[in-house]
């Protein structure tokens, strides 16, 4: 019984001492400066707006959220990639989208973009 639990607070110690840190992962990672440098010089929508506010709308999701797919009917043309732009919560004035510039969303969609609703990632 002895050598039993001598064994295990030996696995155990070895255990907790080989085990690793966490560590802060740097916000200005590579990853993330592309995606600042993509996000200033690109807008964060399409050219649809979502049918109930006459304007494109921003779905906030997480952080931690960095791929978005998007789908189409018809001919497949499936679409995963980064999700760029991040809410920043230091906007120094409300901005809006000035209205009359975007398509409705169409009567029979073929691309979830038509719809006008755009995944931004949320502050850290």
């Amino acid at each position: 019984m002895n050598k039993k639990i001598t064994i295990a607070l030996t696995m155990l110690a070895g255990v907790a001492l080989a085990s690793s840190s966490a560590e802060a992962v740097d916000i200005y990672g590579r990853t993330n400066v592309q995606a600042m440098n993509f996000a200033a010089t690109r807008p964060w929508h399409s050219h649809y707006q979502y049918s109930n506010w006459g304007t494109p709308v921003a779905m906030i999701v997480p952080p931690t959220a960095h791929m978005q797919t998007n789908y189409s009917w018809g001919v497949s043309q499936n679409l995963s990639y980064p999700i760029h732009h991040q809410f920043n919560r230091n906007m120094p004035q409300p901005m809006g989208v000035p209205y009359g510039q975007f398509r409705p969303t169409p009567h029979w969609p073929s691309h979830t973009d038509q719809f006008g609703v755009h995944y931004i990632r949320g502050p850290w």
